[in-house]
């Protein structure tokens, strides 16, 4: 009988996201996934309480991290990728496609710093890749759509699926940003739904939408097609698009979007600092018409 995979997850609510540590039982190896560096916009200040309780859990069960895997470079959050490594000697993995974010991203940043070969990463998965934490095997699934870089970690009958999904009272991902495209978020949400309806989902945020008590970030196949407000059975791809068009125009920019996207393009890493030793982000300027701004 094949391993089962230890799921714990650990939300953040200053972010709306989770971080997973999975774990084999068995052999005491573990990965962690989408791990969040505690960042204050007001004062620019981070910490690493949020990456620490996942690592005290880890310390607390023996477990050894082999992999800190991202879903996608967030826009949502700062990634504590490089603490997680710093502290366990565990490889950065993303998917193949980063290099497509990295090329849209570097200019607007001015980024020169990075590697836009993925280089930044210590290895770039590619669909249908396997690779092992301890006993248990990884299947990696391309699921573009959110951003063209998306992937997904099967692992038996669980599935992280990162922001394709959320709760199916919640709906779908948004798809407008840089390289966005609802149409392949679609064709990838349908490729999830094909699993087993029993293959369980870990979503990577959880909203709570309208009239719902608690919190939540497990769902299933078979819970996303009866329920999802967004795309279950019967929504096709043409209904989903008009769908995610019309919403996306009303979302607002993520408050961390500026600071996240330049720092995950680097796998977590801040620009290289300053000559005082301080690290500073870019806030890209854009005027709606002629101003006297310089």
């Amino acid at each position: 009988m094949a391993t089962q995979a230890d799921i714990q997850g650990f939300f953040d609510p200053a972010t709306n996201t989770i971080t997973y540590l999975l774990a084999d039982p068995e052999t005491g190896r573990a990965a962690v996934i989408d791990p969040v560096l505690d960042y204050d916009p007001a004062d620019g200040r981070v910490d690493t309480a949020s990456a620490d309780r996942v690592l005290a859990a880890a310390a607390q069960r023996g477990l050894a991290i082999d992999w800190v895997l991202e879903t996608h470079a967030h826009a949502d959050h700062l990634s504590a990728a490089p603490y997680v490594k710093s502290r366990t000697g565990a490889r950065i993995g993303i998917g193949e496609h980063i290099r497509e974010v990295q090329r849209i991203f570097r200019p607007v940043f001015a980024a020169e710093d990075v590697k836009a070969d993925g280089g930044d990463f210590d290895h770039l998965f590619r669909d249908g890749e396997h690779f092992a934490v301890g006993n248990l095997t990884v299947e990696v699934m391309h699921t573009p759509g959110h951003t063209p870089a998306d992937i997904s970690y099967r692992v038996g009958d669980a599935v992280f699926v990162g922001d394709t999904l959320f709760m199916p009272d919640y709906g779908t991902a948004r798809a407008d940003f840089p390289g966005g495209d609802a149409g392949a978020l679609y064709r990838s949400i349908r490729r999830l739904l094909a699993l087993p309806r029993e293959t369980r989902l870990f979503l990577c945020h959880d909203y709570k939408a309208p009239g719902r008590a608690a919190w939540r970030w497990e769902t299933s196949v078979g819970e996303q097609r009866d329920q999802n407000v967004h795309v279950h059975d019967g929504i096709d791809e043409a209904a989903f698009v008009a769908m995610r068009h019309a919403r996306d125009a009303t979302l607002a920019a993520p408050r961390l979007l500026l600071p996240s996207i330049q720092v995950n393009i680097r796998a977590g890493r801040f620009p290289p600092a300053e000559a005082n030793g301080v690290h500073y982000l870019k806030v890209p300027v854009r005027a709606a018409h002629a101003l006297a701004i310089t």
